[in-house]
């Protein structure tokens, strides 16, 4: 007898799973579906099987082949065009069929008597057997009612729940004569339970029902798909396990290490060249693929993970499944009912909350919270907004479709018919992703100042002067080029405040977006003379008669991330001669080495043209490095030093805004000045908000670039260097004099990994266990000794599980040493804490 196996589903209810897989391809204990119905017809001596294929036909084909290796023999017919229904699939090879076959769906598991079933057909004399089960609730299958005689008198497919008639349902598996199929018409999508079954029934010939005894399982949704590898492996069902038992009902395959200090729970199946981890705990139901890594002290409650996943150390997985190739990282947490779809990753300390759906090849963050399902878009982030703005891989996590919604949100906590100014660098990624923000803008009815390619410093200074509500500006992230940053700022330009931030993103994954009608619209137009005003602005705010007496002649590098550059242009006004190096546009972005060696060659120019000085200009127009008249390069706490040394000479007994982690050569500085320092959290929104609100000179420092608050709000290298050649005119010195002049202090820092749930904790450990009078606690914990200059800060990482460590000292040794000390109670105090969690 031949078989015709349907296999060309491509099973939507099991999505993700199937994305990339048919469902009969599906994985029941570490093998396809299709696999296990070929075993069962096997064992009942049929062996000529014919899978109808449809959907992602090839992968079926490449498994199975000619099915020598899986002892029968397999003959594939593909439904090119268009499906034709489970009866218009077997009507299609209806010439292979001439004698009694057996028709069964590839989506089921079961371990049916089918040559009971053939046997009783034959006995029947009957044209059509429907195989049969009973069920508790049929509501999802088609209800069937036989006489005495078990001849099939009525059927329902799928009823709703006042019709149900009967428990008795069909299984998708069928015992034809050839003849039936004539009544079927040829090339036209037809059913078997709504098409040709009706018609036997009404044509009267002999339609009858087998009521089998055993297990069946529908695996037509996620939930049928965990029960049945639960159904299997406690034996429910007569199945072949792929792998040999090792222990009483653990089955294990070849070449795969267990830890000896692992606790399994059977029944358990774990597959082939795999690893598991020290400590880890195994709970009956798990079943675990081939190829697949488990780390230490997993905790693993009945998943099912399919080949080459990777778990890390001290994940939690409850009942839920874990697609081909996944990476979970370290203290994830995947609840019960989650799908993570093929070649997703899920990073550290993420929690994907119970039936929560991820489709292929996504990436959650770590730390995240994933309470929706993730189909679009490739990563779930913990926050749309980090230390800076929104950042993501340009055109993976920052496409267009993101931008629309984001800029929707955006738009949706601003009043209908405001206006918000839009600028970007000049990438065409920038481009690309600033006119889907206008997009998603305009639909909640918000009006547009196009600034197209303008820098960012320019662009804030605009936000005054055009009476917006805000702004955006997208940009390739400073310090790390495949990413794009998009930046919102208020109406002074200004980066948004945290409330904002919060605010803008409950409307993104609340989906609370603001869909005006057609005439509300929003409309787009062009700032005209935005240039001018900046320059007019710019020149305001220096003194121009000590630029035009100091003649000096500056190289500027632009290390190939902008085009037609207005710093020279400006500073020509002043009878300045700019020298240009890599003024022009490259897409793609320097690696840090290739800066470093564009630093080393802008040094040699400097030299060679006997300049005043050099400038590395970067994030478009915000930041800097300086190069003095000898080449050296002045950057980082050095260049800080020097920005509040040159500002607090020419203006003394003034305020000066420095991040909580800049050196204490700052206040060294001001003491000599009779001036102020005022401190703020490591993130340029304070910076920029604390320079507004105080008699302030100068904000910033070397890492984030330099605020004049008397000229606009935000960081400006333009102005920066500008102003520097102002004041070392008017004080008759160069860079190298001053460089030379600055405070000796040692400053350095450590970076180490601190998991998300033990941030707060050691926040509050180092306070409990410091005196209160020798703590700042500005943003991180800063422990200070108030009769020197020497100070630590454990400051934690607002984007990453990390915390990074400063120690600041005038003395070298008492630095090392420190920094050597708070390192290991760090470490100490964080790997005290996993324990603890461990047990618990």
């Amino acid at each position: 007898m031949r078989a015709v196996l349907m296999a060309g589903g491509s099973g939507t209810r099991l999505r993700p799973l199937t994305c990339d897989l048919p469902k009969p391809m599906v994985p029941i204990l570490n093998k396809p579906i299709a696999e296990h119905i070929i075993n069962l017809l096997k064992r009942h001596d049929i062996t000529e099987v014919i899978a109808t294929l449809h959907y992602l036909p090839d992968v079926m084909r490449d498994y199975f082949q000619n099915g020598g290796q899986f002892g029968v023999q397999m003959t594939y017919a593909v439904e090119e065009e268009q499906p034709l229904g489970t009866a218009g699939c077997v009507k299609n090879i209806e010439e292979l069929l001439d004698d009694t076959f057996l028709v069964i769906s590839g989506d089921s598991i079961t371990d049916f008597d089918l040559t009971a079933a053939i046997a009783f057909h034959k006995e029947k004399q009957a044209k059509a057997t429907l195989v049969l089960t009973r069920v508790p609730n049929p509501v999802d299958f088609g209800v069937v009612i036989t006489d005495s005689e078990q001849r099939i008198t009525r059927f329902l497919e799928k009823p709703s729940t006042s019709e149900i008639f009967s428990d008795t349902v069909n299984t998708g598996i069928y015992i034809l004569e050839p003849e039936v199929l004539a009544y079927l018409p040829a090339n036209e999508e037809k059913d078997f339970s709504q098409d040709l079954f009706p018609l036997l029934l009404a044509k009267k010939e002999p339609l009858y029902g087998f009521i089998a005894e055993g297990y069946w399982c529908d695996v037509g949704h996620l939930d049928a798909y965990r029960e049945a590898q639960y159904d299997a492996l406690e034996g429910k069902v007569i199945t072949d396990f792929p792998d040999e038992e090792k222990w009483p009902r653990i089955w294990v395959g070849k070449n795969t290490y267990i830890d000896p200090s692992v606790k399994i729970e059977a029944p358990v199946l774990i597959g082939t060249n795999s690893r598991i981890g020290p400590r880890t705990n195994i709970e009956r139901g798990t079943v675990i693929g081939d190829n697949v890594t488990i780390g230490a002290d997993a905790d693993l409650k009945r998943p099912i993970i399919w080949n080459g996943a990777m778990i890390g150390d001290d994940t939690h997985l409850e009942a839920c499944v874990i697609a081909r190739g996944t990476r979970v990282d370290r203290r994830a947490h995947v609840m019960e009912g989650a799908i993570i779809g093929p070649l997703s990753t899920v990073g550290e300390e993420a929690q994907i909350s119970p039936n929560v759906r991820v489709w292929p090849s996504k990436r959650i963050e770590s730390g995240a919270i994933l309470n929706i399902n993730l189909i679009w878009g490739n990563t779930a982030q913990r926050n749309l907004f980090g230390q800076r703005g929104v950042t993501g891989l340009a055109n993976i996590d920052i496409t267009p479709e993101f931008a629309v919604k984001l800029g929707a949100a955006y738009g949706s906590t601003l009043k209908p018919g405001v206006q918000v100014l839009v600028s970007r660098d000049q990438r065409s990624v920038s481009r690309m992703v600033s006119r889907s923000l206008i997009a998603g803008l305009m639909s909640a009815g918000i009006n547009i100042q196009n600034l197209d390619s303008t820098a960012i410093p320019i662009a804030r200074s605009m936000a005054a002067s055009l009476d917006v509500a805000g702004g955006i500006h997208v940009r390739l992230h400073p310090d790390r080029p495949d990413y794009i940053l998009i930046e919102f700022l208020d109406k002074q330009g200004i980066n948004i405040s945290k409330a904002k931030e919060k605010k803008i993103e409950g409307t993104y994954f609340k989906e609370d977006l603001r869909r005006v009608s057609v005439s509300e619209i929003g409309n787009v137009s062009y700032a005209s003379g935005v240039m001018d005003l900046y320059s007019e602005s710019f020149e305001k705010h220096l003194n121009v008669e000590a630029l035009r007496r100091s003649a000096a002649k500056i190289v500027i590098d632009y290390v190939y991330a902008v085009s037609g550059a207005v710093l020279p242009q400006l500073l020509a006004k002043f009878d300045c001669d700019a020298v240009v190096l890599n003024a022009s546009l490259n897409q793609n972005s320097l690696s840090t080495d290739q800066r470093e060696h564009l630093l080393t060659q802008l040094g040699h120019v400097v030299e060679a043209l006997k300049a005043n000085m050099g400038v590395q200009v970067s994030a478009n127009g915000e930041q800097l490095i300086l190069v003095d008249e000898s080449g050296w390069a002045i950057r980082d706490e050095q260049l800080t030093a020097l920005m509040v040394n040159t500002i607090l000479t020419s203006y003394p007994r003034s305020t000066v805004v420095v991040p909580v982690h800049a050196s204490s050569a700052v206040e060294q500085i001001a003491r000599r000045h009779d001036s102020r320092v005022i401190r703020t959290k490591a993130n340029p929104t304070a910076l920029m908000e604390a320079t507004q609100h105080y008699d302030v000179v100068l904000g910033g420092s070397g890492e984030m670039g330099f605020i004049f608050p008397q000229l606009h709000p935000g960081f400006d290298a333009m102005f920066t260097i500008a102003k520097l050649i102002e004041m070392l005119t008017i004080q008759g010195r160069s860079l190298a004099e001053i460089r030379n002049d600055l405070p000796k202090v040692y400053h350095k820092s450590h970076t180490m990994r601190c998991p998300w749930s033990v941030k707060g904790s050691l926040m509050r450990h180092l306070v409990e266990t410091h005196p209160t009078e020798n703590l700042e606690l500005i943003d991180g914990v800063k422990i200070i000794d108030h009769h020197s200059d020497n100070w630590l800060l454990i400051l934690p990482d607002g984007g990453d599980p990390f915390v990074h460590i400063y120690a600041n000292s005038n003395d070298r040794d008492w630095v090392e040493q420190a920094l050597w000390d708070y390192r290991q109670r760090v470490q100490d105090f964080i790997d005290q804490e996993l324990e603890v969690s461990n047990k618990s």
